[in-house]
């Protein structure tokens, strides 16, 4: 199963069977007015999550199978989370529902219902579900209506507090009393959003109880191999025996810094008899800020040695390098408020793409450069260009002005929540504003630079309008609406079940022949007049007008076709990662941007055509006609194209968070190798650091000037390199190169 092979992964990089979970009891809450009646609830809950099976049973005990995780920060939840998803789905019978673990992070309630918010997430998190012909067209709405899904939503405390309350309301409203649920969230938080709302219906409220620090002792001798890694954690234990009310063993009672210890002494060899040092540290706070500071370097040392390269210089550059990355990385995830970092929305980091206005002016200029070199190269291929240079200025203006009036539309209808998509209705609006803006650009710039009468101006601007707008019409019916998507886009290129889309595909065809056929026609109608326009009719037959526009409408279709076939498609074995859908979503990038470099010019190229059939002027060179698409239309319409997709955006801002030391340039691979080291944990296709105090604690480190320790701790030295990249104590200090 999908789900259970993607959390036993997770599971084994989050290193929670690394022997075995920690002891950690789980009871009910003694937060008051935290949970609903007792009558409803069932009898009280106790369970220990290095008993997965416990947690089983205790779950399908209750009465509703409902259930709410409290505790303070590092106390587990997350880690309950998982253990239970993975119990349940371990003995899970045969038409049992499926527990799904999704963190709430992207949940806005005042923009989308939570059955949406729920039935968006998993079709994003387990793209598997699209494939039509295994699970019909509406299998998620299926499996939410039939009750087949467990929402084992992680995180109400990471929205922000005023949308907390509004959570719990949707989640009342959406989900009946008698529908399975797991909520997790602080206690503090939790006890708000109460206040502010209601209590989960029907659902019990757990809470752990401080682990026991002889039990965390005992839990990190297992996880180190016999022998003297097992024997440096003794002093400590003396240490714990002889002031049990000391800072490492209140340290130890939190199963985050326990996990973290283990990480940093158990799997790395580290001395723990550091922590028993009171005057280094006095406090739990002081071990907590020492674990999470050792953690990384830690992980790369081990990384180091099993890889078996050895202590040089240059690893020593990567490690200042990698630090300083997660710093920033951490740094920008908390200045945007959010725990998730999703690749497709890296460009709200660099302000020049996170505002609209700013972004749309530079695809536009970006357009307009393109279409201007394009133009200088025609000049430079030898034929002479079809428009001299100020009218070639006029249509790049034009366009170039018409892609930044889109852009702004599309923003506000991409960031619109709880507003059903309509593909058509969507495009027709925005190809027409589009179209609109580049027939009055060029009314004003041929009125103010020309001496053109009027009814040239207008018949001219007519055809404009016409050719323009198909073209941009069909180009956004092909990528969707020129803004950064919410969602980054699936598909495949596969020919499995080509039957069951092809009377969609043939639908399209003929939809978009009937279209460019009429508009043709129009063209046709007010454009081409042999000579007198009060007095002569065009010398193209209609019959010769119909089957031109139907020809290249069936061309266009069949383009149309084949983008929606690979946009929808899907394989039962498709399981989402951060690397997978990016890799995805530039795969569908290209084939959209090929679409468009036909789709935005054929019309033109067509009505161009039809122009040249009237006979009344010369046939120009072939490579004319070709140079001026390639350098007018085709810039155009790809950069129309580009602006619709996620990956162009992602990687424009990845270029200049790079260029500025920020981040590295292969961020994937970067991102990839850090979660496999256990740095950063994984959830559908986001990446979030192991912990959140890790995030916070490296979002505060970017900011510190870099200092060397005066114990010579290493560790304190390479820490100083999260904002210079400075190497430690000896070395000589200077910027690590960019991976």
């Amino acid at each position: 199963m999908l789900v259970h092979q993607q959390w036993e992964q997770e599971a084994m990089l989050r290193q929670l069977f690394s022997p075995a979970p920690l002891p950690v009891l789980w009871w009910d809450a003694a937060l008051p007015d935290a949970c609903d009646h007792r009558r409803l609830i069932g009898d009280p809950v106790s369970c220990r999550a290095d008993a997965p099976e416990d947690l089983a049973v205790a779950f399908r005990r209750l009465p509703h199978r409902r259930l709410v995780v409290l505790g303070p920060a590092g106390s587990g939840k997350t880690t309950f989370a998982v253990l239970l998803t993975l119990a349940l789905l371990r003995d899970r019978a045969p038409g049992a529902p499926v527990p799904v673990l999704l963190s709430l992070a992207s949940f806005d309630p005042a923009r989308h219902s939570a059955h949406d918010w729920l039935a968006r997430q998993i079709a994003d998190g387990y793209p598997a579900l699209g494939d039509v012909r295994s699970y019909g067209t509406t299998a998620v709405e299926d499996l939410l209506a039939a009750r087949w899904v467990i929402p084992v939503l992680d995180g109400l405390d990471e929205l922000p507090p005023p949308s907390q309350p509004g959570v719990l309301a949707a989640l009342n409203a959406a989900f009946p009393a008698h529908a399975p649920l797991v909520l997790t969230c602080r206690t503090s938080a939790y006890a708000r959003a109460v206040a502010g709302a209601s209590v989960l219906t029907a659902a019990a409220v757990i809470e752990p109880a401080p682990l026991d620090a002889v039990d965390a002792l005992a839990s990190l001798r297992l996880a180190a191999p016999p022998g003297p890694a097992q024997r440096r954690w003794d002093l400590l234990a003396r240490h714990v025996a002889d002031h049990p009310e000391g800072p490492a063993a209140q340290a130890l009672q939190r199963p985050l810094l326990t996990a973290l210890a283990r990480t940093v002494y158990a799997d790395a060899g580290g001395d723990p008899a550091e922590l028993a040092d009171v005057g280094r540290f006095p406090t739990a706070n002081a071990v907590e800020q020492h674990l999470l500071d050792a953690l990384v370097p830690s992980l790369l040392e081990r990384a180091r040695h099993s890889s078996g390269s050895s202590r040089s210089g240059r690893s020593v550059q990567s490690t200042g390098s990698a630090l300083r990355h997660l710093a920033c990385l951490a740094h920008g995830l908390s200045r945007q408020g959010t725990h998730d970092l999703a690749w497709w929305q890296l460009h709200q980091w660099v302000p020049l793409l996170g505002r609209t206005w700013s972004r749309a002016a530079v695809w536009s200029l970006v357009a307009a450069l393109a279409a201007l070199s394009g133009y200088a190269l025609h000049h430079v291929a030898g034929p002479r260009p079809q428009l001299d240079s100020p009218a070639f200025v006029r249509v790049t203006c034009g366009v170039a002005l018409a892609l930044f009036a889109m852009q702004c539309l599309a923003a506000r209808t991409v960031t619109r929540g709880g507003v059903r998509p309509r593909p058509l209705r969507t495009a027709a609006l925005t190809a027409l504003v589009g179209a609109l803006t580049n027939a009055l650009c060029q009314v004003v710039l041929r009125r103010m630079f020309t001496h053109v009468g009027t009814v040239e101006t207008v018949q001219h601007n007519l055809k404009h309008l016409t050719v323009y707008g198909l073209g941009i019409f069909l180009v956004l019916l092909a990528s969707g609406p020129p803004a950064p998507p919410r969602v980054p886009s699936r598909g495949s290129f596969t020919l499995l079940h080509w039957r069951e889309r092809l009377p969609r595909a043939l639908a399209t065809v003929a939809g978009t022949a009937v279209l460019i056929g009429t508009a043709l026609h129009l063209y046709v109608l007010i454009g081409i007049w042999p000579s007198d326009p009060w007095t002569h009719r065009t010398a193209v037959s209609a019959l010769a007008v119909w089957a031109t526009g139907i020809a290249a409408g069936a061309l266009c279709g069949a383009v149309l076709g084949a983008v929606r076939s690979v946009r929808t498609s899907a394989s039962r074995l498709d399981v989402t990662t951060p690397a997978e859908s990016m890799r995805a979503d530039r795969a569908i990038t290209l084939v959209g941007v090929a679409a468009a470099a036909l789709l935005f010019h054929l019309p033109d190229d067509v009505a161009l055509a039809m122009s040249l059939a009237t006979g009344h002027d010369p046939w120009p060179p072939v490579s004319d006609i070709v140079l001026f698409a390639l350098s007018d239309l085709l810039p155009v319409g790809m950069v129309l194209a580009l602006t619709a997709f996620a990956w162009p955006h992602y990687s424009v801002a990845r270029l200049i968070l790079a260029a500025q030391g920020r981040l590295p340039l292969r961020l994937q691979t970067f991102l990839s190798e850090a979660h496999r080291l256990g740095i950063l944990r994984q959830v559908g296709s986001v990446y979030q650091f192991r912990h959140a105090s890790l995030q916070h604690r490296l979002a505060a480190s970017a900011h510190l000037p870099p200092q060397r320790d005066r114990r010579g701790d290493s560790r304190t030295a390479v820490r100083s390199a999260l904002c210079s990249g400075a190497g430690p104590p000896g070395e000589r200090h200077e910027r690590p190169q960019e991976e």
